[in-house]
C-alpha cells in the first residue's frame, strides 16, 4: 500500500473498448430485473427522502463524509422546480375534465417526488472514509466498501469521459477498471492492492481500480492519508 498520490494532470479519453461479459438475459429476464430495479430505485428514493428530512446521511460512525453532488444539484433541482410548476398549471387546464386530471395530477406529484428522492439519493450518501476503509458510491445504485487492506494507493486523476465506457480494462488481465464519473468527469482514481468482486447492477465484476468524482478530491485525499500512511507501520 502507498500513500495518497500527488495530483495528476488530466488523462486522455480512452478508446472505446468491450465491456465485462455479463450473464445473456432473456426477455423475461431482463423485464423481471428492470422491474425489481425500479421498484428498489422507488424505496431507495423514499428512504433517502426520510434521511434527508431527519439529517442521518449513511455515514459509518467516526467517518469523514465528502460528498459528489455537486455537479448534478443544479439541474436536478432546474426539473423540480418546473415539473413543481407544472403540476398547477396542468391541474389548472384540464380542471373541467376528472378523468383525465386526476391521472395527471397523481402523475405529476410522483414525478416531483421521484426526482427529491433521487436528488436526496445523492445528498444522503455521499463518500466516505474511516478507520473501516472506504465507502465510493453512486446516489443508490452502487456502494462499492473497501478495506484499507485492499486498497493500493489514492490519487488525484482528473478525466473527461463524453459518453465513455463505464468499464476498461484494468491492470490485470481478468480485471477492470469502473468508471463513475458526475457529468463525464472523475478527479479521483483508487488502485487496488488485487482485484475484487462487486455487485453492478449489471451483474457481478471484478476490478482492480475505482475511478470517481468528489466534489473536494483535496479533503477526500487528506481524510484517506493517514489511514495509508499507517497501513505499512501497521503491518511492519
Amino acid at each position: 500500500m502507498t500513500s495518497a498520490s500527488v495530483p495528476t494532470s488530466a488523462a486522455a479519453p480512452e478508446p472505446a473498448t468491450p465491456g465485462p461479459a455479463f450473464p445473456a438475459e432473456t426477455r423475461a429476464d431482463r423485464a423481471k430485473r428492470l422491474a425489481r430495479r425500479a421498484t428498489q430505485m422507488e424505496a431507495a428514493g423514499w428512504v433517502s427522502l426520510a434521511r434527508l428530512v431527519f439529517l442521518r446521511p449513511r455515514v459509518p460512525a467516526g467517518a469523514v463524509a465528502v460528498p459528489y453532488h455537486r455537479p448534478v444539484t443544479g439541474i436536478l433541482t432546474i426539473f423540480i422546480v418546473l415539473s413543481a410548476l407544472e403540476v398547477p398549471i396542468i391541474d389548472l387546464i384540464v380542471h373541467p375534465w376528472p378523468f383525465v386530471r386526476i391521472p395527471l395530477l397523481i402523475l405529476g406529484i410522483w414525478g416531483v417526488v421521484f426526482m427529491l428522492g433521487m436528488l436526496a439519493g445523492y445528498v444522503t450518501r455521499p463518500h466516505a472514509v474511516g478507520a473501516g476503509g472506504l465507502r465510493i458510491r453512486q446516489s443508490t445504485d452502487l456502494e462499492i466498501a473497501l478495506s484499507w487492506d485492499d486498497v493500493l494507493s489514492v490519487a488525484r486523476r482528473r478525466e473527461v469521459r463524453h459518453r465513455g465506457p463505464k468499464f476498461t480494462p484494468g491492470r490485470t488481465d481478468d480485471a477492470w477498471t469502473v468508471h463513475l464519473p458526475m457529468q463525464d468527469e472523475t478527479n479521483l482514481s483508487v488502485k487496488l492492492e488485487r482485484p475484487i468482486e462487486v455487485a453492478m447492477p449489471q451483474g457481478v465484476v471484478r476490478i482492480d481500480e475505482i475511478r470517481f468524482w468528489a466534489d473536494d478530491p483535496t479533503a477526500f485525499m487528506d481524510a484517506a492519508r493517514p489511514h495509508l500512511e499507517a497501513a505499512p507501520a501497521s503491518a511492519a
